[in-house]
């Protein structure tokens, strides 16, 4: 068990500095964008990143997981279908996203907007030739170098964007160095772990991959609508101004929480699916991330109305309280992305994608309701309804982590 934990711990340090790394860069993009864009123009692109972000969550389709969990008798052929799942799935998805930027012009929308979401989708051009490979270096423990992997591709996206921004300013700055780095990532996966196809290994069914798979993919549409389906209702309603507005004090406010929570679910579910004693690893792996994040949240809560103006410039000031607000809702995130994991690893798919929908559902009516009361009162709903909802779907997974501990005390 001392060893798992120690592995545990290093992956979670190993993702959460290269998602810190990440959101250390993205700070540059904050403040640079904040100097040299108006909150209209990072509205426009805030929309097509919410919309290639919904849609890129049709990736996680419970494939890797299958890689990951297979037997060792198993592996080759359970590869060797999932590398042409990959390479359908993901240029259907190419295809989807071009659809819905050509639906959205058509409707009416900002020809800007509809550019930047086709563009978004080349990314799924390069996807298919390395996730087998991830899947495979996550099996065998290489988390710290997909993490690093993962980070570089994202810190070098970054810091294109500050450059794009100081020669180039415009929406285009936000979306065009995703599509850029790609080939990093690429070329860095298929160096960590080369994979081959085994011909001779034959397929594996493909009902295991169904079955299990429709639940995880349900999961991570529902979680990206929890993410990212605000952002469209604030700039349907209110326009692309205030969604402007609404994207810096999330990437301000809850960005190092959304990473951190990120590096968490990655590490977690190996973690729990090897893990001996799984009720234990659950409460090691909650108490450690709640008591890395919390202290740092309820610090940059209460810094937000310094911190704010003097990074992003004195007109964006008045984002400080909301900024502040957001912040605290990264304490429920963490209990929800423990519980969420630990559902997954006892195969209760079904269960994680009712609660996420559920605080899917609830975070929309929460939009729709105070989005014209102001960004304030959005704030402290979100802020509320997340509390709720996210804590009261934990408390099954809380008992199992913790009931056995306070039994033997």
């Amino acid at each position: 068990m001392q060893r798992t934990q120690k592995s545990f711990v290093g992956h979670l340090l190993a993702y959460g500095a290269s998602e810190a790394a990440t959101k250390a860069s993205r700070l540059f993009v904050v403040i640079a964008v904040a100097r040299v864009l108006d909150p209209a123009q990072i509205g426009l692109a805030a929309a097509a990143l919410a919309v290639g972000d919904i849609l890129k969550s049709l990736t996680e389709n419970g494939v890797v997981q299958r890689i990951i969990a297979a037997r060792e008798e198993d592996l080759d052929a359970t590869c060797n279908t999932a590398h042409r799942l990959f390479w359908a799935w993901c240029l259907g998805l190419f295809v989807l996203q071009a659809g819905a930027a050509g639906i959205a012009y058509a409707m009416g929308g900002h020809w800007i907007i509809s550019a930047l979401i086709l563009l978004l989708a080349g990314e799924y051009l390069f996807m298919p030739a390395g996730l087998v490979q991830v899947a495979l270096a996550m099996r065998v423990g290489k988390m710290r170098q997909t993490a690093a992997i993962a980070g570089t591709q994202a810190v070098s996206a970054n810091f294109l964007s500050v450059g794009l921004a100081l020669v180039w300013p415009g929406a285009l700055v936000l979306v065009l160095p995703r599509l850029l780095t790609a080939p990093i990532w690429l070329l860095a996966v298929r160096r960590l772990h080369p994979w081959t196809r085994n011909a001779a290994a034959g397929f594996a069914p493909l009902r295991p991959f169904i079955s299990f798979g429709w639940a995880v993919l349900g999961v991570e549409i529902v979680k990206a609508l929890r993410l990212q389906a605000d952002k469209l209702l604030v700039g349907l309603l209110l326009g692309p101004q205030a969604l402007g507005l609404y994207f810096m004090a999330f990437n301000a406010g809850l960005s190092l929480a959304t990473s951190f929570s990120t590096a968490f679910g990655a590490v977690l579910f190996p973690h729990l699916a090897t893990a001996s004693d799984r009720a234990a690893a659950l409460r090691q792996g909650m108490l450690l991330s709640v008591g890395m994040v919390a202290p740092v949240v309820l610090l940059q809560a209460a810094l937000a109305p310094w911190y704010v103006p003097l990074l992003l410039g004195q007109k964006w000031a008045d984002l400080s309280g909301v900024v502040g607000i957001l912040c605290l809702a990264a304490i429920p995130t963490m209990l929800w992305t423990g519980a969420a994991g630990w559902m997954r690893a006892e195969g209760r798919p079904r269960q994680e994608l009712m609660g996420t929908a559920l605080i899917t559902l609830a975070l929309m009516i929460n939009t729709v309701v105070l989005a014209p009361q102001g960004l304030m009162a959005l704030a402290w709903g979100y802020l509320l309804t997340a509390s709720v909802t996210m804590v009261g779907l934990s408390l099954p997974a809380l008992g199992t982590a913790f009931t056995p501990a306070l039994q033997k005390a």
